[in-house]
Protein backbone atom coordinates (compact mmCIF):
# COMPACT_ATOMS: atom_id res chain seq x y z
CA UNK A 1 0.00 0.00 0.00
CA UNK A 2 1.44 3.35 -1.06
CA UNK A 3 1.88 6.16 1.42
CA UNK A 4 -0.02 9.41 1.03
CA UNK A 5 1.87 12.63 0.33
CA UNK A 6 1.34 13.67 3.96
CA UNK A 7 2.76 10.36 5.19
CA UNK A 8 5.75 10.68 2.87
CA UNK A 9 6.41 14.16 4.22
CA UNK A 10 6.24 12.93 7.81
CA UNK A 11 8.76 10.19 7.07
CA UNK A 12 11.03 12.64 5.25
CA UNK A 13 10.89 15.19 8.07
CA UNK A 14 11.66 12.59 10.69
CA UNK A 15 14.35 10.59 8.96
CA UNK A 16 16.14 13.06 6.66
CA UNK A 17 15.75 16.30 8.58
CA UNK A 18 15.95 15.01 12.16
CA UNK A 19 17.71 11.63 12.26
CA UNK A 20 20.19 11.71 9.36
CA UNK A 21 23.94 11.56 10.10
CA UNK A 22 25.88 13.30 7.32
CA UNK A 23 29.47 12.32 6.65
CA UNK A 24 32.10 14.78 7.89
CA UNK A 25 29.50 16.57 10.05
CA UNK A 26 28.49 16.28 13.70
CA UNK A 27 24.75 16.18 14.38
CA UNK A 28 23.60 18.22 17.36
CA UNK A 29 19.98 17.83 18.54
CA UNK A 30 18.66 20.90 20.33
CA UNK A 31 15.17 21.36 21.83
CA UNK A 32 13.94 23.43 18.87
CA UNK A 33 16.41 22.69 16.08
CA UNK A 34 18.63 19.98 14.66
CA UNK A 35 21.94 21.40 13.50
CA UNK A 36 25.02 19.94 11.87
CA UNK A 37 28.59 21.16 12.33
CA UNK A 38 31.22 20.59 9.67
CA UNK A 39 34.14 18.78 11.30
CA UNK A 40 35.95 17.41 8.28
CA UNK A 41 36.75 18.19 4.68
CA UNK A 42 34.07 20.17 2.94
CA UNK A 43 32.57 23.55 2.14
CA UNK A 44 29.54 25.58 3.17
CA UNK A 45 30.00 25.31 6.93
CA UNK A 46 27.09 24.08 9.04
CA UNK A 47 23.43 23.31 8.50
CA UNK A 48 20.17 23.76 10.39
CA UNK A 49 18.15 20.92 8.92
CA UNK A 50 15.02 21.03 11.10
CA UNK A 51 13.25 23.47 13.36
CA UNK A 52 10.06 23.62 15.41
CA UNK A 53 9.54 27.28 16.25
CA UNK A 54 6.74 29.57 17.36
CA UNK A 55 6.18 33.29 16.75
CA UNK A 56 7.28 33.81 20.34
CA UNK A 57 10.62 31.97 20.25
CA UNK A 58 11.65 32.20 16.57
CA UNK A 59 13.76 35.36 16.83
CA UNK A 60 15.62 34.21 19.94
CA UNK A 61 16.30 30.80 18.38
CA UNK A 62 17.64 32.39 15.20
CA UNK A 63 19.89 34.63 17.28
CA UNK A 64 21.06 31.61 19.30
CA UNK A 65 22.08 29.73 16.17
CA UNK A 66 23.87 32.75 14.75
CA UNK A 67 25.79 33.15 18.01
CA UNK A 68 26.72 29.47 18.03
CA UNK A 69 28.06 29.35 14.48
CA UNK A 70 29.73 32.74 14.90
CA UNK A 71 31.63 31.31 17.87
CA UNK A 72 32.93 28.63 15.49
CA UNK A 73 33.70 31.28 12.85
CA UNK A 74 31.56 29.17 10.54
CA UNK A 75 29.00 30.07 7.92
CA UNK A 76 25.85 27.95 7.87
CA UNK A 77 22.69 27.24 5.93
CA UNK A 78 19.20 27.29 7.39
CA UNK A 79 17.05 25.15 5.15
CA UNK A 80 13.49 26.47 5.23
CA UNK A 81 10.59 24.25 4.15
CA UNK A 82 7.19 25.56 3.07
CA UNK A 83 5.39 23.81 5.94
CA UNK A 84 7.77 25.09 8.64
CA UNK A 85 6.45 27.39 11.34
CA UNK A 86 6.10 30.26 11.85
CA UNK A 87 4.95 31.19 8.37
CA UNK A 88 7.08 34.35 8.38
CA UNK A 89 10.30 32.47 9.20
CA UNK A 90 11.89 33.50 5.86
CA UNK A 91 11.33 37.19 6.63
CA UNK A 92 12.79 36.72 10.11
CA UNK A 93 15.88 35.01 8.69
CA UNK A 94 16.42 37.84 6.20
CA UNK A 95 16.00 40.40 8.98
CA UNK A 96 18.79 38.65 10.91
CA UNK A 97 21.30 38.90 8.07
CA UNK A 98 20.65 35.74 6.09
CA UNK A 99 20.70 35.85 2.32
CA UNK A 100 19.10 33.67 -0.32
CA UNK A 101 19.18 33.36 -4.08
CA UNK A 102 15.46 32.76 -3.83
CA UNK A 103 15.25 29.65 -6.00
CA UNK A 104 12.67 27.21 -4.72
CA UNK A 105 13.63 23.54 -4.72
CA UNK A 106 10.96 20.87 -4.96
CA UNK A 107 11.43 18.08 -2.43
CA UNK A 108 10.60 15.00 -4.46
CA UNK A 109 10.27 11.56 -2.91
CA UNK A 110 9.67 8.22 -4.59
CA UNK A 111 8.77 4.93 -3.00
CA UNK A 112 10.83 2.21 -4.60
CA UNK A 113 7.70 0.23 -5.49
CA UNK A 114 6.26 3.21 -7.39
CA UNK A 115 9.10 3.57 -9.89
CA UNK A 116 8.31 2.82 -13.50
CA UNK A 117 9.20 -0.62 -14.83
CA UNK A 118 11.72 0.89 -17.24
CA UNK A 119 14.06 1.51 -14.31
CA UNK A 120 14.74 -2.18 -14.00
CA UNK A 121 15.11 -3.18 -17.66
CA UNK A 122 16.51 -0.22 -19.63
CA UNK A 123 20.00 -0.33 -21.14
CA UNK A 124 22.40 1.54 -18.82
CA UNK A 125 25.64 0.38 -20.41
CA UNK A 126 26.70 3.98 -21.09
CA UNK A 127 27.06 4.64 -17.36
CA UNK A 128 30.31 3.99 -15.46
CA UNK A 129 31.14 4.16 -11.77
CA UNK A 130 33.56 6.86 -10.57
CA UNK A 131 35.93 5.85 -7.76
CA UNK A 132 39.07 7.96 -8.27
CA UNK A 133 40.08 11.59 -7.61
CA UNK A 134 40.77 11.95 -11.33
CA UNK A 135 37.19 10.95 -12.08
CA UNK A 136 35.91 13.57 -9.65
CA UNK A 137 38.09 16.19 -11.36
CA UNK A 138 36.51 15.23 -14.69
CA UNK A 139 33.06 15.76 -13.17
CA UNK A 140 34.13 19.20 -11.92
CA UNK A 141 35.17 20.15 -15.45
CA UNK A 142 31.81 18.98 -16.79
CA UNK A 143 29.80 20.82 -14.09
CA UNK A 144 31.79 24.00 -14.67
CA UNK A 145 31.13 23.80 -18.40
CA UNK A 146 27.41 23.21 -17.89
CA UNK A 147 26.94 26.11 -15.48
CA UNK A 148 29.52 28.43 -17.06
CA UNK A 149 31.24 29.05 -13.74
CA UNK A 150 33.67 27.21 -11.52
CA UNK A 151 31.76 24.41 -9.76
CA UNK A 152 34.34 22.72 -7.56
CA UNK A 153 33.17 23.17 -3.96
CA UNK A 154 31.87 19.61 -3.71
CA UNK A 155 35.05 17.95 -5.00
CA UNK A 156 37.15 17.73 -1.82
CA UNK A 157 34.30 16.24 0.17
CA UNK A 158 33.43 13.83 -2.63
CA UNK A 159 37.02 12.62 -2.90
CA UNK A 160 37.21 12.17 0.87
CA UNK A 161 33.96 10.20 1.05
CA UNK A 162 34.89 7.97 -1.88
CA UNK A 163 38.03 7.01 0.03
CA UNK A 164 36.75 6.91 3.60
CA UNK A 165 32.98 6.28 3.26
CA UNK A 166 32.56 4.32 0.01
CA UNK A 167 29.43 2.67 1.40
CA UNK A 168 27.73 6.08 1.82
CA UNK A 169 28.48 7.63 -1.58
CA UNK A 170 28.19 6.29 -5.12
CA UNK A 171 29.22 8.40 -8.12
CA UNK A 172 28.35 7.64 -11.74
CA UNK A 173 29.20 9.26 -15.07
CA UNK A 174 28.87 8.97 -18.82
CA UNK A 175 32.15 9.42 -20.70
CA UNK A 176 32.96 10.43 -24.23
CA UNK A 177 36.59 9.42 -24.53
CA UNK A 178 38.43 11.13 -21.67
CA UNK A 179 35.62 13.64 -21.09
CA UNK A 180 32.72 13.26 -18.64
CA UNK A 181 29.59 14.51 -20.40
CA UNK A 182 26.98 13.63 -17.75
CA UNK A 183 27.19 12.70 -14.07
CA UNK A 184 25.18 12.15 -10.91
CA UNK A 185 25.68 10.66 -7.48
CA UNK A 186 23.89 9.12 -4.50
CA UNK A 187 24.29 9.84 -0.81
CA UNK A 188 23.03 6.98 1.35
CA UNK A 189 21.69 8.55 4.52
CA UNK A 190 22.49 6.65 7.71
CA UNK A 191 20.51 5.51 9.68
CA UNK A 192 17.55 6.26 7.39
CA UNK A 193 15.65 4.47 4.61
CA UNK A 194 16.52 7.25 2.13
CA UNK A 195 18.95 7.32 -0.76
CA UNK A 196 19.30 10.91 -1.95
CA UNK A 197 20.15 11.78 -5.53
CA UNK A 198 22.43 14.68 -6.47
CA UNK A 199 23.97 16.08 -9.62
CA UNK A 200 22.27 15.02 -12.81
CA UNK A 201 23.97 17.51 -15.15
CA UNK A 202 24.68 16.93 -18.82
CA UNK A 203 26.71 19.01 -21.29
CA UNK A 204 24.32 20.72 -23.69
CA UNK A 205 25.31 18.96 -26.89
CA UNK A 206 24.90 15.55 -25.20
CA UNK A 207 21.36 16.08 -23.96
CA UNK A 208 18.30 14.19 -25.21
CA UNK A 209 20.29 10.96 -25.44
CA UNK A 210 18.78 9.37 -22.33
CA UNK A 211 21.80 9.89 -20.08
CA UNK A 212 19.83 11.61 -17.29
CA UNK A 213 17.34 8.74 -17.18
CA UNK A 214 20.10 6.12 -17.34
CA UNK A 215 21.80 7.74 -14.34
CA UNK A 216 18.49 7.66 -12.47
CA UNK A 217 18.03 3.99 -13.26
CA UNK A 218 21.57 2.97 -12.24
CA UNK A 219 21.21 4.71 -8.91
CA UNK A 220 17.72 3.34 -8.28
CA UNK A 221 18.89 -0.22 -8.97
CA UNK A 222 21.77 0.08 -6.54
CA UNK A 223 19.56 1.64 -3.86
CA UNK A 224 17.04 -1.18 -4.23
CA UNK A 225 19.80 -3.78 -4.00
CA UNK A 226 20.97 -2.15 -0.78
CA UNK A 227 17.48 -2.35 0.70
CA UNK A 228 16.57 1.35 0.66
CA UNK A 229 12.86 2.18 0.61
CA UNK A 230 12.81 5.79 -0.56
CA UNK A 231 14.59 7.92 -3.15
CA UNK A 232 14.75 11.69 -2.70
CA UNK A 233 15.82 14.65 -4.83
CA UNK A 234 16.03 18.40 -4.19
CA UNK A 235 14.81 19.16 -7.69
CA UNK A 236 15.22 22.23 -9.86
CA UNK A 237 12.25 23.41 -11.97
CA UNK A 238 13.91 21.77 -14.99
CA UNK A 239 14.32 18.37 -13.31
CA UNK A 240 10.97 18.22 -11.52
CA UNK A 241 8.72 17.26 -14.47
CA UNK A 242 11.14 14.54 -15.58
CA UNK A 243 11.27 13.04 -12.11
CA UNK A 244 7.51 13.23 -11.59
CA UNK A 245 7.07 11.34 -14.86
CA UNK A 246 9.19 8.58 -13.35
CA UNK A 247 7.20 8.20 -10.12
CA UNK A 248 8.56 10.90 -7.82
CA UNK A 249 6.10 13.06 -5.86
CA UNK A 250 6.52 16.59 -4.56
CA UNK A 251 5.93 16.61 -0.79
CA UNK A 252 7.02 20.20 -0.06
CA UNK A 253 9.18 23.07 -1.30
CA UNK A 254 12.39 24.34 0.26
CA UNK A 255 14.63 27.40 0.12
CA UNK A 256 18.19 27.61 1.50
CA UNK A 257 19.09 30.68 3.55
CA UNK A 258 22.78 31.42 4.08
CA UNK A 259 24.52 33.21 6.95
CA UNK A 260 28.20 34.17 6.93
CA UNK A 261 30.29 35.73 9.71
CA UNK A 262 31.65 39.19 9.19
CA UNK A 263 34.99 39.22 7.34
CA UNK A 264 38.04 39.35 9.58
CA UNK A 265 39.85 42.68 9.37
Amino acid sequence: MMLTDAQLLEVYDRQVRRECEWTRMRRDVQPNVVRHILEGVGHGGGLVSWSALTPENANSEIESQIAYYASLKSEFEWKYYAHDKPADLPQRLLAHGFTTEGELEAILVAEMAALTESYWNMDVSAVSRITTPEGVDAIVRMESEVWQEEISGFSKGMKYDLEHHPDRLSVFAVWDGSRVVSAAWTHYLVPTSFATFWGGSTIKEYRKRGYYTSLLAVRAREARERGYTFLQVDASPESRPILEKHGFRCVTMSTPYEWKPAPQI
